[in-house]
């Protein structure tokens, strides 16, 4: 749990300034769940350009809680929290002072969103948190209140865990849990997750991710891998400690990150998708005769593919609603031999390429239609699917053919600039996989619309 504080102050001499007024957002990771904002009377005067700033003067905080009346309320809000702050080592220092006047030793484990931000979101302008949000497209009301401050920080603060993708923020968080000793029942384990779609991660007592998986109900799934009775399930069970997850809403969305975490993490249970999870592919080569034919074989990084699949099966089954969509031979791409050519040439299913009734000319046009279509090897576009709730949508960003990354945005912040969206991106590799995930994708899904620019 994380308890996320923004604090405004009287300013003045270091460790001299009192606090004017205070906002505490405890936030699990995924959603608010509860809060604490209130005015304080730090007993002495404001710095005129604090007011200028803040728009907090004197008479606005006489009748207003001294620290004192409000502490307990603080220490109960960040119980077994990490504080996160927009530059924390201030926030965390005005609160410790504060206790400390009271002869209270507060002590708490921190993040700065400064520091994080540097780290995941590298080359800005500036890092004030005024222009960093900006920047990204984060909406901010109230502006040097300590309220809106703080809600900018939860919404920098949940992009951040999305652009963490080697989940070092949520391993401190399970550590932090860990050194409280409670390892709870997979029965309640299973019942603190959501029945959404999304990514989740398992996590030994050493805080260690051992598993990394993807589902559209993240619930369900975990609870077939504490009920099942492989060696895989059986080793998650004996292991696991907690699972954390992150709701994606976007099944593309979930798909591309469970790829690109668990080449970057690399679970210990998660070997069969280290490398590739594509090892069978596609290609177009010419036969004696000058028929463009498509044939599955074992994946080659030398020759250039059109799609790969998972497994032999996968290619066959696919190359077979291909031939039946373009019109294409079966005999030509290998489905069929029949003595009298492809289904002794039934007109309906096909033009007669393998008995010479067609043109290569004629039937490789077909050919070259579809690989078209399944390459987007030049294309810019953006895909846009569902996102993590009704009001708000994903967006995937391919630019010259080439995979960039993933972002959500707000339907109301709509983002009608490209430059807006790739600040809102969080970067992935393109690996050879993601490509023939976003294709596969395509085929077999609706979403909700593509922007090509």
């Amino acid at each position: 749990m994380y308890a996320i504080i923004d604090i405004e102050t009287t300013g003045g001499q270091f460790n001299e300034e009192g606090i004017t007024e205070i906002a505490i957002y405890k936030f699990d990771g995924h959603e608010i769940v509860d809060q604490f904002i209130s005015l304080v009377n730090p007993e002495k005067p404001i710095q005129p350009f604090v007011v200028k700033l803040t728009g907090i003067n004197n008479a606005m905080l006489r009748s207003a809680p001294k620290f004192y009346e409000i502490a307990k309320r603080i220490i109960e809000m960040t119980e077994d929290c990490i504080i996160v702050a927009h530059n924390a080592s201030f926030d965390y220092r005005i609160l410790r002072t504060e206790f400390t006047r009271l002869g209270y030793d507060y002590i708490k484990p921190t993040l700065c969103t400064v520091e994080l931000s540097q780290k995941l979101i590298p080359g800005q302008l500036s890092y004030s948190l005024g222009k960093l949000v900006r920047a990204l497209g984060i909406p901010v009301t109230d502006r040097h209140r300590a309220a809106g401050d703080a809600m900018a920080t939860v919404k920098l603060f949940k992009m951040l865990l999305e652009k963490d993708v080697k989940k070092e923020i949520l391993i401190s968080l399970i550590k932090a849990e860990i050194k409280k000793g409670l390892s709870p029942k997979l029965l309640d384990i299973v019942e603190s997750l959501p029945t959404k779609t999304g990514i989740y991660y398992v996590h030994n007592e050493k805080g260690d991710l051992i598993y990394i998986g993807k589902s559209r109900n993240i619930k369900k799934r975990i609870n077939q891998h504490f009920t099942g009775s492989s060696s895989k399930c059986k080793k998650i069970q004996r292991e696991v400690f907690a699972v954390t997850y992150e709701e994606t809403g976007s099944e593309l969305v979930a798909l591309l990150k469970e790829c690109e975490e668990i080449k970057i993490n690399k679970p210990v249970y998660n070997r069969s998708q280290k490398k590739t999870i594509f090892q069978w592919a596609l290609y177009p080569e010419k036969d004696a005769n000058g028929y463009l034919t498509l044939k599955v074989m074992k994946a080659d990084g030398r020759k250039k593919e059109i799609t790969s699949f998972t497994s032999i099966q996968e290619g066959k089954n696919s190359l077979f609603k291909i031939t039946e969509k373009y019109n294409l031979c079966q005999k030509l791409n290998e489905l069929y031999e029949t003595k009298n050519g492809c289904f002794q040439y039934k007109i309906k299913e096909c033009n007669g390429a393998c008995l010479g009734k067609e043109t290569p000319e004629l039937y490789n046009e077909r050919v070259e239609e579809f690989i078209q279509e399944m390459k987007f090897d030049n294309d810019n576009m953006v895909i846009i699917d569902r996102g993590r709730s009704v009001d708000e949508r994903s967006a995937v960003l391919i630019e010259n053919g080439v995979y960039q990354g993933y972002c959500f945005f707000d339907l109301n912040y709509q983002v009608n600039n490209i430059e807006i969206l790739k600040n809102l991106i969080i970067p992935m590799q393109n690996n050879r996989d993601t490509k023939t995930i976003i294709q596969m994708y395509l085929r077999k899904h609706k979403v909700y619309k593509i922007l090509k620019f």
